[in-house]
């Protein structure tokens, strides 16, 4: 099927790019996929591939190519395939590129020429997604939805150490999605991002676990990335006084805050993953230090060395 289609793109890209009607021969001997030893053979896949292209609505046309109406050629006039224009109006070319924002399909989003291609212009967008990111494996977020669902165990490689959990739950949250439950022998509920992990498989019977009927994913996610992990450390971080508001409305109200005499932060923060937090710290650029632990602040300024 492989081979089908990207024969099929190949006479398409030809047959519209060529601009002036081309023989069954050109085609076997310019396209891509139609090399084949005999006649027989040829004409076999290429009255196939013809059919499928008018399936599909393409219209290719077989036109005589002299006066005397002797040879005739293959060609798709532009004016019958091309779409005409919806004659959009601004704000519904503005709600069209909203929509192709909201999920990015494969972890990218839809490129600016199919809006061009309806009229309007690209926009400028903040670069970060206005709402449920897929991933580049989207697929991944199905085996663990099935597991949700029929209340099966799932496992995957998080940090290259294998981990099963009973799901309780899943939640798009700051542009990542994130499995919630505790481990198969252990009444600890962990929180991990999806995009960190992989080799998600579902294990064992369905209705393999209860969820408790108080349970709630929104509760249990955390309020920072750096609080979804397996690691436990407290960080001590100092802030300048530029950024202080910004810092402000990010921490969790859990987060130990002493306001210093400069105007400057300097705050205490429980983490449990120190990747994260070196991460969100980096984006205040010279305006943050991490003071303790040193094997964090060495972390960071490792980082930093490698940029």
């Amino acid at each position: 099927m492989k081979n089908v289609i990207e024969r099929i793109l190949n006479l398409l890209a030809f047959l519209l790019t060529v601009e002036r009607p081309v023989s069954a021969e050109e085609i076997r001997e310019t396209v891509a996929g139609y090399d084949r030893d005999s006649d027989e053979a040829f004409h076999r896949m290429f009255e196939r591939d013809k059919d499928l292209l008018r399936s599909l609505g393409i219209p290719l046309e077989l036109t005589f190519t002299d006066a005397w109406q002797i040879d005739q050629a293959y060609v798709i006039v532009k004016g019958d395939y091309e779409l005409p224009d919806p004659g959009l109006t601004d704000e519904e070319r503005a709600a069209l590129w909203l929509a192709s924002q909201v999920v990015r399909v494969g972890g990218q989003p839809a490129g600016p020429e199919a809006i061009l291609k309806l009229g309007g212009a690209s926009m400028v967008g903040a670069g970060e997604p206005l709402a449920a990111n897929l991933g580049l494996a989207a697929d991944t977020l199905g085996v663990v939805f099935v597991a949700i669902a029929e209340r099966r165990l799932l496992s995957f490689s998080y940090r290259d150490v294998t981990r099963t959990i009973q799901p309780f739950g899943m939640r798009h949250q700051r542009g990542h999605w994130y499995v919630v439950g505790p481990a198969s022998r252990a009444a600890e509920i962990r929180v991990y991002r999806i995009d960190r992990a992989s080799e998600f498989t579902t294990e064992g019977k369905t209705e393999a676990f209860e969820r408790p009927a108080e349970f709630s994913v929104r509760d249990a996610l955390p309020n920072a990335p750096w609080e979804a992990g397996e690691e436990d450390a407290e960080v001590t971080i100092v802030f300048d006084p530029e950024v202080a508001w910004w810092v402000q409305r990010q921490i969790s109200t859990s987060a130990a805050v002493e306001e210093l005499d400069s105007g400057g932060l300097k705050i205490k923060l429980a983490v449990a993953n120190t990747d994260a937090l070196i991460g969100w710290v980096l984006g205040f650029e010279d305006k943050a230090e991490i003071l303790e632990p040193l094997d964090v602040r060495q972390a960071l300024i490792d980082r930093v060395m490698e940029r």
